[in-house]
């Protein structure tokens, strides 16, 4: 049996008020390309297909373009929610779309859904759990954290671990005190309790996980994030992305490939001063067109400097600047912030008044004005 596992669409994002549909569709035309290539027998898609919960008018073609054409190819796809999605609109009419061979598990209903397939090795089970919340499950279990949760759903669930079992699913998966490498819009939940740690995932011969945008395992190499298929931020910039070609023969044998993805522009940092990055010595031709954060270290003033720089750089999606007046300000921040209430009151009387506060005046403003 041989899958493409993808994850972690995001059809109809905005990347700094930007949008990224030209891009999504022409990444999907490139799958598209791919699969007619490597010929897979099945699409894992693990969740966040789209960027909302109610997406747009076009994201939703975008989407509707991609399934009609892989339905054309007579590829059977298998979809769960994210996060970003609605489950309930993303598995509507999801009965007729199985008669198609598109099967969506858009929200859980007790136990995991569960195709069963087979090939030349035998019999072959492929598990679908949406994205969740221990909220999100109450009704059927009582779970105090996400990892109790899908612990639950799994042991409710009858595996036959003789036979070969694959397990789709959209969460944030560690290793024990090891995490994964996150992007800036995934950090985990304070205290951890959305964290599953990737031993519950025992009886499941691969993992094909969404929800993180870097593709990496996590624990054994069949537990996986295929990763987003387009860079989302900046904090993406040094990812690699691609899709993963998952081929699974008899009980215990897989064989992963990663097939790099290129996007329509790249997305990259650049740093300096401004004289320095519109010097025709610092870019190409080739790399004007490339998504960008830019960074600048000049200490004077400037003026109107993204107007200068869009001149050479037309897609810019993001100005920082870097200089020592920038880290005073931040380091004056800091010891702000670590100051208690009377010590600021007794710094700002000093500022004003060119005298410090007598002993007298420092009991009667903590006694009355400091709470």
């Amino acid at each position: 049996m041989k899958l493409l596992h993808l994850s972690d669409l995001h059809i109809g994002k905005k990347v700094h008020g930007y949008s990224m549909l030209k891009e999504q569709k022409e990444i999907l035309n490139q799958i598209l390309l791919l699969c007619e290539k490597e010929n897979p027998d099945i699409v894992l898609i693990a969740g966040d297909i789209y960027d909302k919960l109610i997406p747009g008018e076009e994201a939703v073609s975008v989407m509707d373009y991609f399934l009609t054409n892989l339905n054309k190819q007579k590829r059977n796809v298998f979809i769960i929610s994210g996060n970003h999605d609605s489950g309930e609109r993303l598995q509507f009419g999801k009965e007729i779309m199985r008669q198609k061979g598109i099967y969506i598990a858009g929200i859980l209903e007790e136990a995991l859904d569960c195709v069963a397939l087979s090939d030349e090795w035998g019999k072959f089970n492929i598990y679908m759990l949406p994205f969740i919340k221990p909220s999100m499950v109450r009704t059927y279990y009582k779970a105090e954290n996400c990892e109790d949760a899908v612990r639950k759903i799994i042991e409710k669930t009858k595996i036959d671990c003789s036979q070969r079992n694959l397990l789709i699913a959209h969460q944030f998966v560690t290793n024990g005190t090891w995490m994964p490498d996150c992007c800036d819009s995934e950090n985990p939940s304070v205290g951890g309790l959305d964290a599953v740690d990737c031993k519950v995932f025992q009886p499941f011969d691969y993992v094909a996980l969404g929800h993180l945008h870097q593709a990496q395992k996590v624990g054994r190499e069949t537990i996986r994030y295929a990763g987003s298929p387009l860079k989302y931020s900046f904090s993406e910039v040094r990812h690699k992305k691609s899709a993963t070609i998952v081929e699974m023969r008899e009980k215990g044998e897989i064989k992963l490939t990663a097939i790099p993805l290129k996007p329509m522009h790249e997305m990259r940092e650049i740093k300096g001063k401004l004289g320095d990055l519109i010097d025709p010595n610092h870019y190409t031709r080739a790399n004007q067109t490339d998504y960008i954060r830019v960074i600048l270290t000049d200490e004077e003033e400037l003026y109107h400097p993204l107007d200068t720089l869009r001149n050479i750089y037309p897609n810019i999606l993001r100005l920082d600047f870097e200089n020592s007046r920038l880290k005073q300000q931040e380091n004056t921040e800091m010891e702000i912030e670590n100051e208690t209430e009377l010590e600021l009151f007794e710094q700002f009387f000093q500022k004003q008044n060119q005298v410090e506060l007598t002993s007298e005046q420092k009991e009667w403003i903590a006694k009355y004005l400091v709470k």
